[in-house]
């Protein structure tokens, strides 16, 4: 989701005006010729910017089919978990966290802080070839604290027993599909998929990528956290190193720093999550997990757009090959696969 000025070249017109009239009777919405203008990059709700007199603020509601090329379709409930997760991590990151506008989240919809024109999505950046140390430091502490604060946390466990919306969000279109995809690692995938559902350890956003993070000079927000689900630290730790990797093979072979990125945002967070984490078990999950999102993000029902076919084969060579043989090793897989991106191997 983008939380900013850019809006959508094909909004909506017949839903803004009823969701309009919605807001008018939910007194969300004060002033008589308020504005509602479709943001971009809603591909699982509808995010909507609002103009409310001199007030201006954004609205999103969940749907309940993903506009995907796949069908995929979830339960709309986790437009409260994604409300509940921001309530959460705002008692003491509140900075990390848009503030919230609405007071429930029952609604099927909630509203919140509109990030304005200093802030840039992560992701963005990344493909503009900006990649700074200091913008993965900066995540890291931010994963690692909420990681590390809500470990071992009761409430929290019982408020995001979400392992069914986490299972139509991320085990089933990511791990399942694209086991039946590759039909010889199709038993890999759906063992690692039990384990995952298996697993409580801590608070996990679920969809910890650069898209989904925005930085301003002061500040980095977290974004999308609808997916929030009481699991495996491992999960968001693969899945932003997915993007990181990813965006190394989408400017090969010019090298911008993404490994060291790499490296700089596993060290950073195991500082910062400290003892809630037990890095010598939670590395080989992070890898396993690193390669099946990886393909995945190529063979499962939510690609990524900015690949071409060779870079996309490329990437199936090489998680293939590692899946085969199960060498399950964060370190390895990272140099291994930057070492790769070179003008012999990698066509652009």
């Amino acid at each position: 989701m983008s939380n900013s000025g850019s809006v959508s070249k094909k909004p909506d017109k017949q839903a803004p005006c009823d969701f309009l009239d919605m807001l008018r009777r939910d007194g969300v919405l004060r002033h008589a010729d308020a504005t509602l203008t479709p943001l971009t990059d809603g591909v699982s709700s509808d995010i909507f910017r609002i103009d409310d007199g001199e007030d201006t603020f954004v609205v999103k509601r969940a749907l309940a089919k993903l506009r995907v090329k796949d069908d995929w379709t979830a339960d709309i409930a986790r437009n409260r978990y994604e409300y509940l997760y921001i309530e959460y991590v705002s008692r003491f990151l509140p900075h990390a966290v848009p503030s919230l506008r609405t007071k429930d989240a029952h609604r099927g919809y909630f509203a919140m802080e509109f990030l304005g024109p200093e802030f840039a999505s992560w992701k963005q950046l990344l493909l503009r070839g900006e990649a700074r140390m200091d913008h993965a430091l900066l995540a890291a502490n931010v994963l690692g604290r909420i990681h590390g604060r809500s470990a071992g946390d009761p409430d929290a466990q019982r408020q995001f027993d979400t392992t069914a919306n986490f299972t139509q969000l991320r085990i089933d279109p990511y791990l399942l599909t694209t086991g039946k995809r590759h039909p010889d690692l199709r038993a890999q995938f759906e063992a690692e998929a039990e384990r995952l559902a298996s697993t409580r350890q801590c608070l996990v956003h679920g969809d910890f990528s650069p898209k989904n993070i925005m930085i301003s000079p002061s500040r980095m927000v977290l974004l999308d956290c609808e997916v929030a689900w009481y699991g495996d630290p491992a999960f968001d730790l693969a899945f932003l190193m997915t993007h990181l990797l990813l965006k190394g093979l989408y400017h090969a072979p010019r090298q911008i720093g993404m490994r060291e990125m790499c490296g700089g945002f596993w060290e950073r967070y195991i500082e910062v999550a400290g003892s809630a984490v037990e890095s010598a078990t939670l590395q080989p999950r992070v890898a396993r997990l690193l390669l099946m999102v990886l393909l995945a993000r190529v063979d499962g029902k939510s690609p990524v757009e900015y690949l071409n076919d060779a870079q996309r084969e490329r990437v199936r060579q090489f998680t293939r090959s590692k899946l085969l043989s199960e060498r399950f090793n964060l370190s390895s897989i990272i140099f291994e696969w930057f070492a790769n991106l070179d003008e012999r191997k990698v066509q652009l």
